[in-house]
């Protein structure tokens, strides 16, 4: 499985880029490998999205292993606040 974050890259909101900026840049200092998932590029990436997330109103960033539902933003930095960084992405 892989992991995926689902992200906008065309959002005019600046407090979802700041998110999604916070996704990438924890996880790459981690080294840990990971699919960015633009969900502008089409509308079947939102639709796998809010597929995975259970919710059809989710917004980006969503994080996903293959299929498996991880969370959202608030999710990740309570896993990191909580230090179960790893068992939150299902790794």
């Amino acid at each position: 499985m892989s992991l995926k974050v689902f992200y906008a890259s065309a959002s005019g909101c600046m407090e979802m880029k700041k998110k999604q900026e916070r996704i990438f840049s924890v996880l790459e200092s981690k080294k840990i490998e990971f699919d960015r998932v633009d969900i502008t590029q089409g509308s079947d990436q939102k639709d796998l999205m809010r597929q995975i997330a259970g919710n059809q109103t989710a917004l980006p960033p969503q994080i996903s292993n293959g299929n498996d539902y991880c969370g959202d933003f608030a999710a990740f930095e309570n896993a990191i606040e909580m230090e179960e960084l790893e068992q939150f992405l299902k790794l």
